[in-house]
């Protein structure tokens, strides 16, 4: 690749091995120089496909590459903001997916919007947590990347991740699940690296701790609820 190139990178989630974000993996492979753009916000795929009109983040330390981005992607229907916190973007657009289980097994408890909105609320202070950690800007989250691709990947009918753990909360193991989609849920290998990520780091994160949990410990749905709500009473 010509060091002249950008790198436009769609891909949402952390390594597992290393807890390296996608930025990190492509200055890992392609060298500190590359010109990384991280593209990511509330776009379900099938929706940009029918032409419906979005908006998106186009982040990049270099604000030349950022820019070329917009240029090169924006249309009339595909609305395109440039943002230079990579960080930010990159954890808002990875762990929202870990959320978007949690809040899809609320619902398959038959829980209503009050449990939903808990857990959407409260895992966006675990995304600002993250991001403001491994230096990214908390006011990014309420942007784009962050608040609007939570909102999405967590009460949108189309969100993978959601349907995940909706089936989770019906009862249904997570073998029996994905054995039977022909997409990848991202949460669930996020949920595992964002675990670990935030036990190294020593941030609290019980949402994406207890998703963990509950994917990879056998941990029921109806014991992470019962787990989350008997939690240390604290100020927000």
């Amino acid at each position: 690749m010509p060091p002249s190139a950008i790198l436009v990178s769609a891909t949402k989630g952390i390594e597992i091995d290393t807890t390296m974000r996608m930025e990190e993996l492509a200055a890992d492979v392609f060298g500190s120089g590359c010109r990384y753009v991280a593209l990511s916000g509330p776009t379900f795929a099938l929706e940009v496909a029918r032409d419906e009109p979005c908006a998106i983040v186009g982040a990049s330390r270099d604000a030349d590459a950022a820019l070329a981005t917009q240029k090169l992607l924006a249309s009339r229907r595909f609305r395109v903001y440039t943002n230079a916190d990579v960080t930010g973007v990159e954890v808002g657009g990875a762990i929202k997916n870990v959320m978007a289980i949690a809040t899809g097994a609320v619902n398959g408890l038959g829980l209503g919007y009050n449990s939903a909105a808990a857990i959407v609320t409260r895992g966006l202070v675990e995304i600002v947590r993250l991001a403001v950690r491994l230096g990214g800007q908390a006011e990014t989250l309420s942007g784009l990347a962050g608040i609007g691709d939570l909102m999405l990947t967590c009460f949108g009918g189309l969100s993978r991740n959601r349907h995940v753990g909706l089936e989770l909360g019906r009862g249904r193991s997570l073998e029996e699940i994905t054995g039977q989609m022909r997409e990848v849920a991202e949460g669930i290998k996020t949920s595992r690296a964002a675990h670990e990520l935030a036990s190294r780091l020593g941030i609290e994160m019980p949402i994406t701790t207890g998703v963990y949990r509950m994917l990879y410990e056998a941990k029921s749905p109806r014991e992470l609820e019962i787990e989350l709500m008997e939690r240390p009473l604290k100020g927000e």
